[in-house]
């Protein structure tokens, strides 16, 4: 048995000759509980817009999607997309062909972004459950080709649902020097008719910049023949993304990269990450600021139990097990308000998950009315070992001080 840690047990619940000392003790279980509180509601939050952020992606992103480790476009032989195409968790394989472009309408221009897709990608994406207008996804036919436009670029450019007046669209020429007399023959020009619907997505990158078109369209207007910038592929419902991916990555090599949904949004979910950590680092410091309460009170109670310390030498104890129990005593006020505070954090977090408590506000201007919330058991790990490393360092230097002055013979 741990005569110390014992010893400390007692003292921690035991009636102490000053009340202020009961008093002290009770702030600080209640600081490090309520730094505890903020850091699982906190992190728990950054878990929800993590999950809030992929769910965007659902009906526009694929799966894996495959690119060139250099340069912008690559071919492959139909002899390799058919090796990808029999994977038995491949169900769509789709060729896409994206780069930038500018796209002119009745004096409105902008920068836009062209993806020209192959028949396969409507199975890829359900694109259907985001289209706004015609239900159709119909991007040419044998009269002309067709564009879907990000709802936010059909403001930009004023066009309407108009399927008579083409959005002109122009694109550098590869490999032809600007001439200065005349720069517009620098670009080709293609015209391409609205297709009667837009995207309707929460994602502003495709709202406001993207407009998907047919793969045959995006070549000539880029002129290119057989090169795509990107192989888009949807898994079946129970493939394991992780097993595929390196299945295709054996297949194709070294000079391909495959990701996948994370990946492909690697930037987005970055700063969420950073911001998290940032956050936690800072509420960190909040803990040890609490922990100062937790040394005050344990030094007024070096100082209630002199005599008991003294009784405890003319029993044989030494020093440094007199000052063991001390350091327990703070870590166990530490660990009751970490206890305590893990306790309410998830609670709080599941009440907000079930009744959406605390709302973002707005007036509905945003994707969600409260704040989203996840609770993790990695990170109720992570701050449970924060608090007690916190409390151990800030509790165990101030004794190894006073245990020179008050507790030695």
């Amino acid at each position: 048995m741990n005569c110390a840690l014992y010893i400390a047990r007692r003292y921690l619940f035991s009636k102490k000759s000053h009340n202020a000392i009961n008093i002290i003790s009770g702030i600080s279980v209640c600081g490090v509980a309520l730094a505890t509180l903020a850091l699982v509601c906190t992190l728990s939050v950054f878990n929800g817009f993590h999950d809030l952020i992929s769910g965007f992606f659902t009906h526009f992103d694929p799966d894996l999607k495959v690119e060139a480790v250099k340069g912008k476009t690559f071919s492959l032989d139909s002899a390799t997309l058919a090796c990808l195409r029999d994977l038995p968790e491949v169900e769509v394989v789709s060729l896409t062909l994206e780069d930038n472009a500018m796209a002119k309408y009745k004096g409105q221009q902008t920068m836009v972004t062209i993806k020209g897709v192959d028949d396969d990608f409507q199975s890829l994406t359900d694109i259907e459950e985001i289209l706004y207008g015609n239900p159709e996804f119909k991007l040419y036919d044998a009269v002309a080709d067709y564009g879907v436009l990000g709802i936010q670029l059909m403001y930009t450019l004023g066009t309407g649902f108009d399927p008579y007046d083409p959005v002109e669209v122009y694109a550098p020429r590869r490999g032809v020097k600007v001439n200065l007399s005349n720069p517009m023959a620098s670009f080709r020009r293609q015209p391409l008719y609205l297709a009667g619907n837009v995207l309707n997505i929460n994602d502003a990158r495709y709202a406001s910049s993207y407009i998907v078109t047919s793969l045959d369209y995006a070549r000539r207007l880029f002129d290119y023949d057989t090169e795509v910038s990107a192989i888009e592929i949807r898994l079946s419902a129970k493939a394991n993304t992780a097993k595929v991916k390196q299945s295709i990555a054996a297949i194709l090599g070294d000079d391909y990269t495959v990701k996948n949904r994370y990946e492909q949004q690697a930037a987005t979910f970055k700063v969420v990450e950073i911001e998290k950590f940032v956050t936690y680092l800072f509420l960190c410091f909040i803990l040890m600021v609490a922990c100062f309460n937790i040394i005050s009170s344990v030094s007024m109670l070096i100082l209630d139990k002199q005599a008991n310390a003294d009784t405890l030498r003319s029993l044989g104890a030494t020093d440094s097990f007199v000052a063991r129990i001390f350091i327990y005593e703070g870590n166990l006020i530490a660990l009751l308000g970490a206890v305590v505070g893990l306790v309410l954090g998830v609670v709080l977090c599941l009440l907000q998950q079930e009744f959406g408590l605390i709302g973002l506000g707005g007036d509905g201007q945003f994707v969600v009315d409260s704040y989203p919330v996840r609770v993790k058991f990695t990170d109720l790990l992570l701050v449970l070992v924060s608090v007690v490393a916190v409390s151990a360092i800030s509790v165990w230097m101030p004794i190894k001080v006073l245990n020179k002055y008050f507790l030695k013979r």
